[in-house]
């Protein structure tokens, strides 16, 4: 089953809280204790993705002061993450994230965050899939969490890389291991590769067709410069790394190997084509 251009559109901006109780099927129903739920509907307000997440394998709630909350900036060439405790829903300045600040309450993270979905309520294959998987990573200590529904269950297990928000699907231990070292050491791999959040899913088939093309593997080194939809089909303009290139992309429709426990169909992308851009030299004309 392809997994491109199916990562999260409406998620630049992320809120994480720690909640070890029973997760409920939907956070905007708000069946949580209310600062929590105070929280999710600070965060939905403003356009902020919110997730639930506690450490592998935890389950029974904690006895702590405070609620350990992390924020993600997304967005731009320059995404950041930042972590802190807070005594209640007052404590997090969320208008700050908006505007690309790290709020008073938080300090910045130095190494990204790994969330592995393992919502149950939502689809039973999140959790049978993702609870193993999120138990594998270990060997990332403090790095990975268990998470609320990410989005495209029918890729469990899904793994999200923050804070450049890059998702992957149909995740084994060995492939999360290596996506999961290849983005410490600011790359991706195209194996399983779902795009990146925030990005409209035909841009984000515009970035993988010219990665795969380029072999281009820089997180930061991929970027859309122009575009236009004519119809169904997508024209780019895309820089990878030093090279230039267009990209024209259309729909196709697969069928998803589960049937309707799922979905009867998956919309993807097919490369209808690509051709590199030969750089521009202007003459500069002398003066007399």
């Amino acid at each position: 089953m392809p997994t491109l251009a199916s990562a999260t559109v409406g998620a630049r901006l992320w809120l994480l809280v720690e909640y070890t109780g029973t997760w409920p099927s939907r956070l905007e129903n708000f069946e949580l204790p209310q600062e929590i739920s105070e929280l999710v509907r600070r965060a939905l307000e403003r356009g902020i993705r919110p997730q639930l997440i506690r450490r592998p394998g935890r389950r029974t709630r904690q006895r702590e002061q405070g609620i350990r909350v992390l924020v993600g900036y997304a967005a731009g060439e320059r995404p950041w993450l930042a972590s802190g405790v807070i005594a209640g829903p007052d404590d997090l300045d969320l208008d700050a994230l908006v505007a690309g600040v790290v709020p008073e309450s938080c300090i910045l993270e130095d190494e990204p965050v790994f969330l592995v979905c393992t919502h149950a309520k939502r689809n039973a294959c999140c959790a049978r899939i993702g609870l193993p998987l999120a138990r594998s990573l270990a060997e990332l200590p403090d790095r990975v969490w268990e998470t609320s529904h990410v989005g495209g269950d029918r890729y469990a297990a899904n793994l999200v890389c923050l804070p450049h928000g890059i998702f992957y699907g149909s995740m084994s231990q060995a492939a999360a291991l290596a996506a999961a070292n290849a983005y410490r050491s600011g790359e991706v791999i195209l194996d399983r590769f779902r795009g990146r959040a925030g990005i409209p899913e035909p841009l984000q088939a515009v970035e993988h067709f010219a990665r795969a093309h380029t072999g281009e593997r820089s997180v930061g080194a991929v970027a859309v410069e122009s575009s236009r939809m004519d119809g169904d089909v997508t024209e780019a303009i895309v820089r990878c790394g030093d090279v230039r290139l267009q990209v024209v992309i259309e729909p196709s429709a697969f069928t998803a190997p589960c049937g309707t426990a799922c979905a009867e169909t998956i919309t993807t992308y097919r490369l209808v084509s690509l051709d590199r851009l030969t750089p521009v030299r202007y003459a500069t004309l002398a003066l007399a």
